[in-house]
């Protein structure tokens, strides 16, 4: 069963539709025979939640303003090269990748920048991309997005809001030091060298048995999407770093019992027999 996922402020635009790759349960999916191999390619070290506080996270800007602005990007051939609805408050990621993630909640459209700064002739960024909310349309093969995996950021952050209310019920962004030459669907972009290494695309989950009974009730919430939805290698980064977004919110018990996950209490699955078009990140 699918579920659209409608987050707090969106104004019924949904996080993709519900038969969208990021909003399908992976429970039941085999074990990838490489599942010993990559997971040992990205260390044998506990999970980090890169989130929590004012200053960690991804933030999330919610708009209703038609103004839109034009961006330079520095990979322009492999970015959406439209006006982007940025401007002085627009909030964006702290650290090296300074991420922007913009929900126009007219239109239904996400519009994310890598490596965005606002300079005195304008807005530039690393790369930029623009999605349907309502489509499960993918980039053309082969093109970056704001993340090296070339799939949207959004669908693969934690909210507060969601984990408060008892489910997450989509998957979850991670990164890896070391990702191989390739990339899985829905994947459409690489940027690694290791061939003994995870690509783009792999689709982690939570071990069905991992035991969740001593975590505080929002641990569990996130331990169970992990069970039940697993996480995305979605970029090159530190080992086993996952994403949320941007808030105070988060409670310090949670963020402190998430660093005690191993990433050896994971396997991948194998996710091919979900595809129905290339294309497309409608599953079966």
């Amino acid at each position: 069963m699918f579920t659209a996922l409608i987050l707090a402020g969106l104004v019924g635009c949904p996080v993709f539709p519900s038969d969208n790759y990021w909003n399908a349960p992976i429970a039941g999916l085999p074990v990838h025979p490489s599942s010993s191999q990559w997971v040992a390619a990205i260390g044998d070290v506990d999970l980090h939640p890169d989130f929590g506080g004012s200053q960690y996270g991804i933030p999330i800007t919610i708009t209703k303003r038609k103004a839109r602005t034009p961006v330079r990007f520095d990979y322009a051939d492999e970015s959406d090269r439209v006006r982007y609805p940025l401007r002085r408050s627009t909030r964006i990621e702290g650290g090296s990748d300074r991420h922007t993630v913009v929900v126009d909640v007219r239109r239904c459209r996400l519009y994310e920048t890598w490596d965005t700064r606002r300079t005195a002739s304008g807005w530039r960024a690393g790369s930029g991309a623009v999605w349907n909310l309502r489509s499960n349309a993918l980039r053309p093969a082969g093109w970056t997005s704001a993340d090296a995996a070339g799939l949207p950021i959004l669908p693969g952050l934690l909210r507060w809001s969601e984990v408060r209310s008892g489910a997450v019920r989509h998957a979850i962004r991670f990164t890896a030091p070391t990702t191989a030459p390739r990339y899985l669907w829905p994947a459409r972009h690489h940027a690694g060298s290791d061939r003994s290494a995870p690509p783009m695309g792999a689709r982690f989950r939570l071990n069905a048995d991992f035991d969740t009974s001593g975590y505080s009730k929002p641990t569990r919430v996130v331990l169970t999407a992990m069970k039940r939805y697993g996480l995305v290698l979605a970029d090159n980064g530190s080992p086993w770093y996952f994403q949320g977004e941007r808030t105070r919110a988060w409670p310090a018990r949670l963020i402190e019992e998430l660093k005690s996950v191993p990433g050896s209490a994971f396997d991948v699955v194998d996710t091919s027999g979900m595809r129905v078009e290339d294309g497309s990140a409608r599953v079966r």
